[in-house]
């Protein structure tokens, strides 16, 4: 009998329940996830304080999402591939290295968003600062 047999709104619902449940995991289980989230926050609470326009923001968030996203793939392809080949093969080892750089590169386009985003206001304050 499959595990899920609820139908209509019950089983809508349970699906973002289940969603909900494997970001917690990954927030519990994966140091990188706990550390990109804290880099989140931190970006956020500055973009606050610079007052960074709306569509600053929209950058931001988009480059957090896309990060945050990819990190959660990236533990989903190394727990399937832990849990078919826990012994270490060449074809596991490139599975989890190209996840793994998938996440590197949203996390890179990250870091160019937020010099994209924060250079002028940051400048501003240590002009402003020194003068």
């Amino acid at each position: 009998m499959p595990k899920n047999t609820a139908v209509g709104p019950k089983r809508f619902w349970k699906s973002f329940w289940y969603a909900a449940q494997g970001i917690r995991q990954a927030f519990r289980t994966e140091q990188n996830m706990r550390v990109h989230s804290g880099f989140a926050v931190f970006v956020l609470l500055l973009a606050a304080l610079f007052r960074v326009p709306p569509g600053d923001w929209l950058l931001l968030l988009l480059a957090i999402t896309l990060v945050l996203a990819a990190e959660l793939i990236n533990t989903a392809i190394e727990s399937v591939v832990d849990l078919v080949s826990p012994e270490v093969h060449p074809l596991a080892k490139a599975a989890k290295d190209t996840a793994a750089g998938a996440v590197f590169l949203t996390a890179l386009f990250a870091v160019i968003a937020g010099i994209y985003v924060f250079y002028h206001p940051v400048m501003d304050w240590i002009t402003a600062f020194m003068s």
